[in-house]
């Protein structure tokens, strides 16, 4: 059976790796010399080194995600301030995990397949969660739209390319234009009254 306190440190140790050294340098024997553990456990764990990239992202965005679908079932709250909860909760684990892994003088290349593979995470977790809330509104008669997974999708892709800021590297006042005319399109979508959504910007 699986040992959790080893499978985190494992995750640990490419965290902590990834603070000093780029992706493409570390090996699963630096992993397992960090971590404490003979490299051989690390291939009970995880298949190959990616596989243990790819669960560190899905670990950093453990918490948001949580957060997310208890507020999916919050029917008195809000669908827009669930919302707004849930883009907080992401936007603090991305600048957690940007930090993380952005001390070490990567490649652009490195970088881009980091990052690709947090968009991909969030998008693909979240979409369902969000469509869901977005439904919940429309049956209560809050929001006015008629396709609840494209709507999800398209604030995703923005959202999390915005909060990013490294697909796309843009200055804050950018990123501020940017959600900005997101949330006066939402407005006009869902039939709600311009600048009622402003409070997603916060």
């Amino acid at each position: 059976m699986p040992n959790q306190q080893k499978y985190d440190r494992i995750l640990d140790a490419l965290q902590e790796l990834l603070e000093n050294e780029k992706l493409q340098t570390i090996s699963v024997s630096e992993i397992a010399e960090t971590a404490g553990i003979g490299k051989g456990s690390i291939y009970y764990y995880f298949p190959s080194k990616d596989a243990i990239l790819q669960a560190l992202v899905e670990r950093s965005y453990e918490k948001p995600l949580q957060t997310a679908k208890v507020l999916a079932n919050r029917n008195e709250i809000s669908p827009f301030i669930r919302m707004a909860m849930i883009f907080e909760a992401c936007r603090n684990s991305s600048s957690e995990f940007v930090k993380s892994e952005g001390c070490a003088d990567s490649g652009t290349q490195e970088k881009a397949l980091l990052h690709q593979k947090y968009v991909n995470h969030i998008i693909t977790e979240l979409k369902p969660v969000l469509a869901e809330i977005i439904r919940q509104g429309i049956q209560k008669g809050e929001i006015h739209f008629n396709d609840p997974d494209s709507l999800a999708e398209i604030v995703l892709i923005v959202l999390t390319v915005k909060m990013d800021n490294t697909l796309v590297p843009s200055s804050k006042e950018e990123i501020e234009n940017t959600i900005s005319a997101l949330i006066s399109l939402l407005e006009k979508g869902t039939d709600n009254p311009p600048g009622s959504l402003n409070f997603l910007m916060s």
